[in-house]
């Protein structure tokens, strides 16, 4: 894979993402924001993902939040640092 945008691999026409440089800096975990940057899609979306038990990636429950963990990212992507 190359330095483009990750997202534009999708062929339901989503813009957006992140470079695969961006998403291989990612910290050992993320919000569930740039989890769905990542993705190339909207927070919206990713929390109803999240919700149907359809999100790609694993996310971790630290208080009243969610974080992602970032090697689920990288799984569901096909990276593979």
């Amino acid at each position: 894979m190359t330095s483009s945008v990750i997202a534009a691999r999708r062929s339901d026409g989503v813009k957006g993402g992140m470079t695969l440089e961006e998403v291989l800096a990612l910290p050992v975990s993320v919000s569930v924001s740039t989890a769905a940057k990542a993705f190339g899609i909207g927070p919206d979306k990713a929390y109803g993902l999240i919700k149907a038990g359809a999100f790609p990636a694993k996310t971790i429950p630290v208080g009243d939040t969610l974080k992602v963990a970032t090697v689920t990212i990288w799984r569901a992507l096909g990276i593979e640092p």
